[in-house]
């Protein structure tokens, strides 16, 4: 309900964490915005991701894009995905680490049923939102040197950092999507 109410309002985007949860809300949201994977996702859910998210911004290994390259294949489908950047590079945290993103695209350029289309970063969990600054400003000259790599499947567009307690820093840093779930919907039960 909350959903359908700021689709209403204007939102073009609405991201899911979960796999399940996106099950939950599709058949109440198809057609009238584009869903997107914002949570890490386990190799084993990719065909049901696949069929259910218009992006996948959480994209965190090649073995994970070879993946959903394969299981979009089999539906015809090109699958927009953004990389996501271990900014802090925190060892519990997914994302491919900044020196390695080079190496990552060459190897997806040869993929044929993925669209790189910008990166994504979440920025290690700290005191404040200002904090964040370094991490950001990694991630967006990342985002910069490899809007300049050519590939027939890679086109940097999007460039997703912060969240609802981030959102401005993170704009001020150079994103053109961010993930608001809490400032609209409440924080998570």
């Amino acid at each position: 309900e909350e959903i359908l109410e700021s689709i209403e309002a204007g939102v073009r985007y609405v991201g899911e964490n979960y796999v399940q949860e996106a099950e939950r809300v599709l058949p109440a949201i198809k057609g009238k915005c584009l869903l997107h994977m914002i949570g890490h996702l386990q190799r084993n859910k990719v065909k049901k991701a696949i069929e259910l998210f218009d992006m996948i911004q959480t994209v965190d290994s090649l073995k994970l894009a070879v993946e959903i390259d394969k299981r979009a294949g089999t539906i015809g489908k090109v699958m927009p995905i953004l990389i996501e950047i271990n900014s802090g590079r925190e060892p519990q945290k997914s994302g491919v680490m900044p020196e390695d993103l080079f190496e990552l695209l060459e190897s997806l350029s040869s993929l044929k049923n993925i669209k790189v289309e910008g990166l994504m970063t979440m920025g290690p969990a700290l005191e404040s939102p200002e904090e964040l600054k370094p991490y950001f400003r990694l991630t967006r000259k990342l985002f910069e040197d490899a809007s300049k790599y050519s590939g027939p499947n890679i086109e940097m567009k999007w460039l997703s950092m912060g969240m609802s307690d981030s959102y401005l820093i993170a704009i001020a840093e150079g994103a053109n999507m961010v993930r608001i779930g809490s400032k609209i919907y409440g924080r998570r039960k």
